[in-house]
């Protein structure tokens, strides 16, 4: 097969026909444009469409739609499946505020904080309540109301005795204890962080989306796109609890104290060693890391993906009868690199 050749304006076009800034497991922030049966359209900035399944925009279900996810608004959310063929991202919002409320219970317990949450029902041996979009038990013998019958609707001081998110474990009493110091203590730390430093920290919780790091007093968090230059399936193919690191902390979050961290920012950019020893026209054998509708992602360099069309992947299989999998080796020609943009395309014999 002749090796195919395009012109700037036909390779912009192929790569607008997909995007490396999105990925399965990146938290990204959206806007509110609309709804339908499906669930809630959002902006995320992309020349492609994303839904929030209705299942995945709140945890309370009798809650509206329309009242958790409001029309206009900016909202953080995880992205749970990458394009389908429609072209179209599915997000997430419940798993972002939930995952959220729960370190941020879990802070308040370190730091035997009072809280307030809302009674929602009464139940054998105590009471439901709601606090910070999760439920909780708060035991009859934790309780100062006589009467729990009119309890329902209250809003009532509350202190964490146990929680456990893996089990979705929580057990609360309306005891009051404060510690005003300790959270002087930590909004004292929090104001020491500066982005671009690097401190060490110990992995304290895997989620889908990334892991939290303890980095002395309070937990940072550590996506899932800023483990590795390589491509990452899942959080815990990288790190596991208890594990120590040294982060970068690449943002700051003043109003909702809450710190961003890197891994790859501490490891060289292959891009940069790639820029030296790639150039247009190189055969080279790489690796498939992934498969969408639109081609493969290939690994031609350590940490450098690259995308074979899906013309020349059909080709390829129907060239030499054969079905390419996530793993496999391929022989590949380097089209067109553009190491400003970290864009290469590839082609096949």
């Amino acid at each position: 097969m002749a090796l195919k050749t395009y012109s700037d304006e036909e390779f912009e076009k192929l790569i607008s026909q997909y995007d490396y800034k999105f990925q399965k497991g990146d938290l990204i922030k959206g806007i509110v444009c609309g709804y339908d049966s499906e669930g809630v359209i959002v902006d995320i900035g992309s020349k492609t469409s994303a839904l929030v399944p209705t299942r995945e925009a709140r945890a309370d279900m009798s809650v509206p739609v329309e009242n958790t996810l409001q029309k206009g608004n900016e909202y953080e959310f995880l992205i749970i499946k990458e394009e389908d063929e429609d072209g179209r991202f599915l997000l997430s919002y419940k798993k972002v505020a939930m995952a959220y409320a729960w370190k941020e219970l879990e802070e308040l317990k370190a730091n035997d904080a009072t809280i307030e949450g809302t009674v929602v029902s009464v139940v054998k041996g105590g009471v439901l309540v709601e606090v910070k979009g999760v439920r909780g038990f708060v035991p009859s013998s934790h309780l100062r109301a006589k009467d729990v019958d009119n309890i329902v609707g209250q809003i009532i001081e509350l202190k964490i005795l146990s929680l456990d998110p893996q089990q979705n474990n929580f057990i609360l009493s309306n005891k009051k204890v404060y510690s005003d110091a300790l959270e002087e203590n930590k909004e004292s730390m929090f104001g020491n962080l500066e982005v671009g430093q690097v401190v060490e920290g110990e992995v304290v919780r895997i989620t889908d989306f990334g892991a939290f790091i303890d980095i002395g007093g309070m937990d940072g968090l550590l996506p899932l796109s800023q483990m590795s230059w390589r491509w990452v399936d899942h959080p815990s193919d990288v790190l596991k609890i208890a594990d120590k690191i040294k982060v970068e902390i690449i943002g700051i979050d003043h109003d909702k104290q809450r710190v961003s961290l890197s891994l790859k920012n501490l490891e060289e950019d292959p891009w940069i060693k790639a820029k030296e020893e790639i150039k247009e026209g190189d055969k080279v054998e790489g690796v498939i890391t992934r498969i969408k509708h639109f081609g493969a992602f290939v690994e031609v360099f350590s940490g450098v993906e690259a995308l074979l069309p899906n013309n020349e992947l059909v080709d390829y299989q129907n060239k030499n009868n054969c079905t390419l999998h996530v793993g496999d080796k391929i022989n590949t020609t380097i089209l067109k690199f553009n190491p400003d943009d970290r864009r290469i395309s590839l082609s096949v014999e």
